[in-house]
């Protein structure tokens, strides 16, 4: 591997590597019709890369409904969703080819999402059991993204030190946990726009990523 290249790649999964946040749309949807309303726009963006704890708080508030169950609903949502991963689930735009460089240039890979491991096992049927050297979901960390552990226990788990790592996600959420965690990154927005954030590069796809692009990302960081 050449010495220029990241010390590991983690990549995030919904809007990233796969264009699930349509799926979750469904899901959210269904769920607030079944108690009587509708999901605000302004919600279902705050929603965008949080943990399931959080997206069922924001959903329960945005109806007027903070008394619901938050357990109740997130196995709701997990049990819908489970079944539109399994019939709806492709990959985002460039998502597949520069996952497929970074193996074949045998760089160490994980997948670090807010998604719980059953969902992800699901998942891996279309990105690839063999993709991954490490795999963090949402419900096996303590402190899901915005906080830095699931980046900080991906690159713990690899080997390799932190600054050494790019990170590529599509959310302000996620983004957020990689730049506290101290890994470069590449963010890549799918559902919603990103402001522009210090030390953060933007694509609109990762079309237009390849192995030179993320190792420049770590040659722009200066100590």
């Amino acid at each position: 591997m050449s010495s220029t290249y990241p010390a590991a790649v983690l990549f995030d999964m919904d809007g990233t590597l796969v264009d699930s946040e349509r799926l979750w749309d469904v899901a959210l949807v269904e769920l607030a019709q079944r108690y009587g309303g509708s999901l605000s726009t302004t919600a279902r963006r705050a929603i965008v890369g949080t943990g399931m704890a959080d997206s069922m708080r924001i959903l329960h508030d945005d109806l007027g409904q903070p008394h619901r169950d938050p357990q109740a609903s997130a196995e709701w949502i997990n049990g819908r969703i489970l079944e539109l991963f399994r019939t709806g689930l492709q990959w985002r735009p460039g998502a597949l080819a520069l996952l497929g460089a970074v193996r074949q240039a045998r760089i160490p890979t994980a997948l670090v999402t807010s998604s719980g491991r059953a969902l992800v096992e699901i998942a891996l049927d279309t990105l690839g059991r063999d993709s991954f050297d490490v795999v963090v979901c949402g419900d096996e960390v303590d402190s899901a993204k915005p906080h830095p552990e699931p980046y900080l226990t991906a690159a713990r788990l690899l080997g390799v030190p932190i600054d050494r790592c790019v990170a590529i996600e599509d959310s302000a959420t996620g983004v957020a946990s990689a730049v506290a965690a101290g890994a470069a990154v590449l963010a890549v927005p799918a559902e919603v726009p990103l402001p522009p954030t210090d030390g953060v590069h933007q694509l609109e796809s990762l079309l237009s990523a390849d192995l030179e692009l993320l190792s420049g990302l770590l040659g722009r960081r200066t100590v």
